[in-house]
């Protein structure tokens, strides 16, 4: 298996990602449905977010938190919902890469999920 050690390493990782997500039951409809994302702006702002998140090189210019909390609004995303990511998030890394970047591609999404997850319900509750 691959080591996970370029950008074009993680330009695979997430579009194979983001194949997986566009058909998905559970959070599919975030994307096609309530923000129809044009994946044309949003996946080189994934690419540089993970490139930044793994490698240090601080391309991505963004407020990921932020992004979120409008979609939050329109259509509750709830832990079932972070979980489903996270399950296919860590299916595509293992799928394809190995190695020290591969698992903290891993740890770090677990950090995310869990963070994002737990700001989201907050911010419904507030």
């Amino acid at each position: 298996m691959k080591n996970l050690e370029t950008r074009e390493d993680i330009e695979l990782l997430v579009n194979s990602f983001y194949d997986k997500v566009i058909k998905d039951d559970v959070i599919g409809f975030f994307f096609k449905d309530i923000i129809k994302v044009d994946f044309a702006q949003h996946l080189p702002k994934m690419y540089s977010f993970w490139e930044s998140i793994l490698f240090g090189q601080m391309t991505y210019k963004g407020n990921p938190m932020g992004a979120h909390f409008p979609i939050n609004e329109i259509e509750a995303m709830e832990q079932k919902h972070f979980d489903r990511w996270l399950q296919l998030w860590k299916a595509t890394i293992q799928e394809n890469f190995s190695g020290e970047n591969a698992d903290m591609a891993i740890t770090k999404s677990e950090n995310i999920a869990k963070l994002m997850a737990f700001k989201m319900d907050l911010a419904r509750r507030l």
